[in-house]
């Protein structure tokens, strides 16, 4: 403290302000006489993107946040967090922009993927867990979006009104228990909170944030969310970001030379960066090389762990290898998988294993057999497989090649371009069609395009109209098909050119669609169900899209896109045996729910998705996720669904009766309750002990083999107070046991359990239910405390 104060005192007004905004996207500047470089920050929580999107450089793509939170496990959150902490160090990353905390107010939520859960304390403690392993490799974080970033819809200028009590008991306690714990960086959300733009909200930001809860790290802004200057320096905000248009620089010296800004508010804010500088690296002594680690390991462990089997029929999973002669693998997302969420949360994986992938290598004696039955994706899929030649990328003088044929970043440019210089980008292929007949090749992306195939010119010209904004064309891209015959085992080139404005080639998203010959929607339909009916097991891969859920819109919906209810139902007619995997990052609706034999939600599973989805499917690991949100029946059964603003307002009217708090005040049963997941064993809750800080449950593994159980504590009041949720989470812990051994856990009760917020925080004495549970509608030991 003493040597940022030393330094401190030796900058001008002016380098102080630099080092509050971006110097470019990613960064704050350098000042090198001071020995302070320049700090460097990169979205997640994922992944760790570094400064562009180049997939030269890949980056370990790990299951959703959504997944994440499913297994219910601190120290898993905790390991995931010291990967990308590791990966951080590796690509020259001080600042990590994660985790997201915000509420899973609402399934249509097209960000929902992205946040941990719908209860504040599962959110807050995996939050925790992850900060804490991405600081402990000397690393920051930014748990994001401070506050009420619950929903896409006009969030640059949305006013969301949320009830003090809600505020402080729901929205504000994940991000209170990471401050905590000692959270180095929180980021201030685009929308505004009861009257105030979050950039500006002194309430929140200084007042609570800073004062109250004596946060000592940095408040940066969402990209582009601060836009005033008086207004966001005197509301908390530390950090703008990025540098394209930004409020502050001159504007802010000025305001300081004119007294109305008191240079000691500067003064606190340099101070914060300071120390945040010194914590991660950038001051003073540099940290060491990094250790070399096994993401790929940590990314299949994350996956399986996060696998939520809520139905299992029959005993159907888990699947016995030696009695399998024919598996059918159906669904489009069977091949294509999609194992990370749209928006800023996407990164290039150094590989993508899909189920079909998975269950092919892991069954290598059984003949494992594939039909696209529905395809959902309004996109053609990047091009792909083993009839392409690697896709070469050429980008000014820097060459790279990718598989599949797509290139995307935002930033930094592959090979260290400079934008000036770039006006092309050529992907280059060589394809060998396995059949003959008609082939459909996809442009997306921006700018100018010619598309050749076997030197012929199918398409030339630009997908947006003239003025389109760069936000609307990375989170809006559009598409142009052309169709061309071909035939089979002749090797044809395939050239797309790419030409930008000079300047702007720090965005680009670009890829090369193809779709070979294939039956019309009722043809492949009925190729699925003749070839599940022939199988010992259909194993049906469905889920969403990126149209469907990313960053920038919200879901229109809650049913899966195109004709996957219809081929599901089609299918398990013509096999009982059959499994449906949904590769969704949140809720969809399954009206085919009771029709088959096993459901396994599988989330974003990430790079490892396949091998994870195989180790599961046959037994070699035990679905070990719980939902993290409840999933519904029917759309209109929701308690809160709606995102439309009303005269730019959402009102949180429900206040604290939000995701299973609502759905138990509602009285309507989901289709699958909070907490809800199934494993390979079954347990016997023996007994349980309470106090008012901890509750100790013996339970006893009574299945034939060894397991994991999420023991979760819940808490009511006694008699059911109507201002009061029925329940709330109170704490959980993860057991493991061998067959017929009996295990004790001790499951720390934390005072604000038994609090509520009322001008303050205020201890409400009673009786209280304590119920331990597989989930919040599943109890299996109840007691009683008198507070």
């Amino acid at each position: 403290m003493d040597d940022v104060e030393q330094l401190l005192g030796q900058l001008t007004l002016e380098e102080k302000v630099s080092l509050l905004a971006g110097q470019d996207f990613w960064s704050l500047p350098a000042i090198e006489r001071i020995g302070l470089r320049s700090l460097v920050m990169s979205d997640g929580p994922i992944g760790v993107r570094g400064t562009g999107w180049a997939p030269d450089d890949p980056s370990i793509a790990l299951p959703s946040p959504t997944a994440l939170a499913a297994a219910w496990d601190v120290e898993l959150a905790e390991r995931a967090g010291r990967l990308l902490g590791l990966e951080s160090r590796r690509k020259g990353v001080h600042v990590l922009l994660g985790p997201t905390v915000n509420m899973q107010r609402t399934p249509l939520n097209g960000r929902h993927f992205e946040c941990y859960s719908e209860d504040p304390l599962l959110s807050g403690e995996i939050a925790a867990g992850f900060v804490r392993g991405v600081q402990g490799e000397g690393v920051g974080t930014t748990v994001k979006h401070l506050v009420g970033n619950d929903f896409e819809t006009d969030r640059m200028e949305v006013d969301v009104r949320i009830p003090e009590r809600a505020l402080r008991e729901i929205y504000l306690a994940p991000f209170e228990r990471v401050v905590e714990e000692g959270g180095w960086g929180v980021m201030s959300a685009y929308n505004a909170v009861n009257g105030l733009p979050m950039a500006s909200n002194g309430p929140l930001q200084q007042v609570i944030l800073k004062d109250e809860w004596g946060f000592d790290g940095v408040v940066v802004s969402d990209w582009r969310a601060a836009r005033e200057t008086l207004g966001a320096a005197m509301g908390g905000l530390d950090i703008a970001m990025p540098a394209l248009e930004n409020p502050w620089g001159d504007k802010l010296v000025a305001a300081v030379q004119n007294g109305d800004i008191p240079e000691e508010i500067i003064d606190d804010k340099v101070r914060r960066v300071l120390r945040l500088a010194q914590r991660v690296g950038a001051l003073g002594t540099k940290l060491t090389s990094p250790i070399e680690y096994d993401g790929d390991a940590v990314a299949h462990e994350v996956a399986t762990r996060s696998f939520v089997l809520v139905r299992n029929e029959h005993y159907t999973l888990p699947l016995e290898a030696a009695a399998l002669t024919k598996v059918a693998v159906i669904g489009a997302l069977a091949t294509d998988a999609r194992v990370l969420g749209g928006g800023s949360a996407q990164v290039s994986p150094p590989h993508t294993i899909s189920p079909l992938d998975g269950l092919s290598r892991a069954l290598s004696g059984v003949d494992v057999e594939y039909a696209i039955g529905a395809d959902p994706r309004p996109f053609l899929p990047a091009a792909h497989g083993p009839q392409w030649s690697d896709t070469r990328v050429t980008v000014g003088s820097h060459s790279f090649t990718v598989n599949p044929a797509a290139v995307r970043w935002i930033g930094s440019l592959p090979g260290g371009l400079d934008p000036h210089d770039v006006e092309s980008i050529v992907l280059e292929a060589t394809f060998v069609p396995d059949v003959a007949g008609e082939h459909t090749f996809a442009v997306s992306g921006f700018g100018t395009f010619e598309l050749r195939v076997n030197g012929t010119l199918l398409y030339e010209g630009s997908l947006h109209p003239p003025g389109t904004g760069r936000a609307d064309l990375l989170l809006s891209p559009r598409e142009q098909r052309v169709t061309v015959e071909l035939e089979a085992g002749v090797p044809v080139p395939v050239v797309l050119r790419q030409t930008l404005e000079r300047g702007l080639a720090h965005s680009v998203a670009t890829t090369l669609g193809h779709r070979p010959p294939s039956p019309d929607a009722d043809g492949m339909i009925e190729e699925a169900v003749r070839l599940a009916a022939g199988s010992d097991v259909a194993v049906v891969v469905v889920g969403t899209t990126e149209q469907v859920e990313s960053e920038g819109f919200d879901r229109a919906s809650l049913a899966l896109p195109g004709r996957q209810d219809e081929l599901v139902s089609r299918v398990a007619a013509a096999n009982p045996r059959t499994v449906v995997v949904v590769n969704a990052g949140s809720p969809v609706l399954m009206p085919w729910a009771e029709e088959v034999a096993a459901i396994l939600l599988t989330w974003f599973p990430g790079q490892e998705a396949g091998a994870a989805l195989a180790d599961v499917l046959l037994g070699v690991a035990e679905p070990g996720g719980r939902l993290p949100t409840t999933w519904p029946r029917l759309e209109e059964d929701c308690p809160v669904l709606a995102v439309e603003p009303r005269d730019g307002v959402v009102a949180y009217d429900e206040g604290v009766f939000v995701g299973y708090r609502g759905w138990l005040r509602s009285g309507v049963a989901p289709l699958y309750a909070f907490g809800h997941g199934l494993g390979y064993t079954s347990w016997r809750y023996e007994e349980m002990a309470v106090n008012e800080s901890e509750a100790v449950v013996t339970l006893t593994n009574t299945g034939a083999r060894a397991g994991r159980e999420v023991v979760q504590i819940y808490v009511g009041p006694s008699p059911v107070d109507p201002n009061r949720p029925e329940r709330w989470l109170a704490g959980f812990e993860n057991v493991e046991a061998r067959p017929e051994e009996t295990v004790t856990v001790r499951i720390p009760l934390r005072p604000r359990v038994f609090e509520i917020w009322d001008g303050g925080w205020k201890r409400v004495p009673g009786e209280y239910r304590i119920i331990a549970g597989r989930a919040v509608d599943a109890p299996q030991i109840t007691a009683t405390l008198t507070i």
